[in-house]
């Protein structure tokens, strides 16, 4: 294996810096501007990474997808009015619920067919895809050891899974950029929210130039890193297979709340320097993917895989436009869903949509909570339907 040109923590850190810089310098361009910063980030990301400019694996990639996402997170939901929460409708509940219900059956149907091609744990992998679709890769985990799984089965459903999430999140990136602005589309789901609605009340004008004090982003970066930290330490004494979920549902709450605060309110920047750092995420994610990995997991767990997501999504789009639900909740739902409510949360900001950061977030938790009951249940009555 050809080692990567750049590999000491400070290089990966001066390209990962220099990857959300040039996304957002970029955005003067039309071409990238209809991508988006997130998109850009992920693509060139992936791009330094399977050139061997890059690792797809480092130290500093591990701080990203903990640290500096859940400060993201903190820092985001500083910027959540209560009262603008409250006018939501039920129809952010019901996407999701229509997201887990499409896992369900595409896994059900597709199941029959790919598992008996898999062997004798293909069932197992089932109630693991499940499981992640509805909730997060935790999920997925938990569910293998708890149905006794075999390593290889666990780790081929992690590989596919890794694989197989990269086009995904990037054509829903993709769609959240873009949509809009297709005359098609807007005719044929006229049902969305507006620009007023995923606006939160006094808005910040979100990515455009103002002014900024540094004094606004020292506060925001210690009341962030506060909030984390204070979530961290109290989800610490909660049994380990609820730490990850409760962490961010303590920071959900406790950001929220310090949101509330007349003097939290008043600081500036709030959406934007969310962003910023959960560009560094999305790059994270860019540079992890390797390509070669595809051709390196079973294929016939790779095609399963690619039908539980994109069938999966397909059937959400389809129940959600049957029941006239505002499509930026579907996005926002499939993506807490199939990916977690870091990714949902990010989707959110990158597209502007002020309002359903906080949204996104509670979505992805209510899935984590529900995916491993929804992955052992699917498992085992795909087990009974085989036979087995």
């Amino acid at each position: 294996m050809t080692t990567p040109l750049i590999t000491s923590i400070p290089s990966v850190l001066s390209v990962s810096c220099l990857l959300v810089a040039v996304s957002l310098y970029l955005l003067k361009f039309k071409i990238f501007k209809s991508l988006g910063p997130a998109l850009t980030c992920i693509l060139f990301g992936m791009f330094l990474s399977n050139v061997g400019v890059m690792p797809t694996s480092h130290e500093v990639y591990k701080f990203m997808g903990s640290h500096v996402i859940n400060l993201s997170i903190a820092v985001l939901l500083l910027s959540v009015d209560i009262s603008g929460l409250l006018k939501l409708s039920k129809q952010p509940l019901a996407a999701m619920f229509f997201a887990c219900v499409s896992v369900c059956v595409v896994t059900i149907i597709s199941g029959l067919i790919f598992a008996p091609m898999i062997g004798e744990e293909g069932w197992k992998l089932a109630g693991m895809f499940v499981g992640t679709y509805t909730g997060g890769s935790s999920n997925l985990n938990a569910i293998g050891v708890g149905l006794e799984a075999s390593d290889a089965i666990i780790a081929a459903a992690n590989a596919a899974d890794y694989v197989v999430y990269t086009p995904f999140i990037i054509l829903i990136m993709a769609m959240a950029s873009g949509l809009k602005n297709v005359a098609w589309f807007n005719k044929f789901w006229p049902h969305a929210l507006t620009d007023e609605e995923l606006t939160l009340k006094g808005g910040s004008d979100f990515l455009k130039s103002k002014e900024w004090s540094i004094q606004d982003i020292a506060w925001l970066i210690a009341i962030g890193f506060t909030v984390v930290g204070s979530a961290s330490y109290l989800a610490s004494f909660l049994p380990s297979g609820y730490v990850s979920t409760m962490r961010i549902l303590f920071i959900t709450t406790i950001a929220i709340a310090c949101a509330q605060i007349k003097q939290v309110k008043a600081l500036r920047g709030t959406s934007d320097l969310g962003l910023y750092l959960s560009l560094f995420y999305l790059s994270k994610i860019g540079l992890e993917i390797d390509l070669k990995e595809f051709f390196n997991s079973a294929p016939a767990i790779a095609i399963f895989c690619v039908v539980v997501m994109f069938g999966s999504f397909i059937l959400h789009a389809f129940l959600c436009r049957v029941f006239k639900i505002k499509w930026q909740y579907v996005l926002v739902a499939m993506q807490a869903a199939i990916g977690s409510s870091s990714s949902a949360s990010v989707l959110a900001v990158s597209a502007g949509w002020e309002t359903l950061i906080s949204v996104a977030i509670v979505l992805g938790v209510l899935g984590n909570a529900v995916g491993n009951y929804l992955g052992f249940g699917i498992a085992f009555l795909l087990k009974s339907l085989l036979g087995i």
